[in-house]
């Protein structure tokens, strides 16, 4: 049984599907926009498996490339960057043009490259915590939703805080942020399928991933 967080309701059940269908239920739920890559969100909570997951699916998707939100807020606002994603990203997308932006940390950081994304692209991911946002929802095509246990999460960041890639002060900073915003946007809602990076059911990560059907909403 998994703990999770206020609002959050649990999935379930949990069934063992080939990353093969998983892609081919996110080919079926996003569709094919004319003249522009479909847009697929994955969202979840920070340590969820969400980049992971997206990795592994872009890898079966054609022509698939993979968005950062954590590239977005770089330097900026942990979660107040939903007009950065809108008009660097989403809408050059829908316009069927590349993607080449800089946003303003990466400049005033003197951070080189750019997030981009080919013309040609026929799918990009945006994963990340509050990929699938109510703000961007409209420019979004599908979204999945991973749901993570709260207990295995903090494990996993506390690996991430004793391998110093985040300080402990910025670690319950960003926390203290987090748990607020995904309770308040509850992207689930919008999900058309729940994934879990934190499941205990015996199968391999490397070519299946555990899904369950949307819960009711309370």
């Amino acid at each position: 049984m998994m703990t999770l967080g206020e609002g959050e309701p649990a999935a379930g059940p949990w069934t063992v599907e080939s990353l093969d269908d998983f892609a081919r239920q996110v080919i079926e739920a996003a569709g094919a926009p004319t003249g522009r890559p479909a847009i697929v969100a994955v969202d979840g909570r920070s340590s969820s498996g969400k980049t992971t997951l997206s990795g592994r699916l872009a890898r079966l998707l054609p022509d698939a490339c993979v968005v950062h939100t954590d590239d977005i807020a770089w330097w900026h606002s942990a979660f107040v960057w939903s007009d950065l994603l809108v008009t660097g990203v989403l809408e050059p997308l829908h316009r069927g043009t590349e993607v080449r932006f800089r946003p303003p940390a990466w400049d005033t950081r003197e951070r080189s490259g750019a997030i981009e994304v080919p013309a040609d692209a026929a799918y990009v991911i945006v994963e990340g915590v509050g990929a699938g946002r109510r703000e961007v929802a409209h420019l979004v095509d599908a979204t999945v939703w991973v749901q993570s246990d709260l207990a295995q999460i903090e494990r996993r960041n506390d690996v991430r805080v004793a391998a110093g890639e985040i300080s402990p002060s910025n670690y319950a900073s960003w926390m203290r942020e987090e748990f607020p915003f995904v309770a308040d946007q509850r992207a689930w809602e919008r999900a058309f399928v729940i994934a879990t990076g934190t499941s205990d059911l015996p199968h391999d990560p490397d070519t299946q991933v555990m899904l369950a059907p949307l819960p009711s909403h309370p």
